[in-house]
């Protein structure tokens, strides 16, 4: 799933996380963040930190890849 918005990656965040059957509170305490901070990340919020975010979709299984657009693409 391409996330080039905090929303699109939020979703992702709770899409995967309902697959998993895991609750807010079993992925907050898995990746060491707050049941606020991961609420606040599904629900899309801009300036969630971006370390725990990328360790919250570490321990859901979510690979993040940064990857260079062609010149001209949007």
């Amino acid at each position: 799933m391409k996330a080039n918005t905090a929303d699109e990656f939020g979703r992702a965040i709770r899409k995967r996380r309902k697959e998993l059957g895991y609750t807010q509170a079993q992925v907050a305490a898995f990746s060491g963040c707050s049941t606020p901070f991961l609420s606040a990340l599904e629900n899309g919020k801009p300036t969630a930190e971006l370390g725990r975010s990328l360790r919250v979709a570490c321990t859901l299984g979510l690979d993040t890849f940064v990857i260079g657009r062609e010149a001209g693409s949007p």
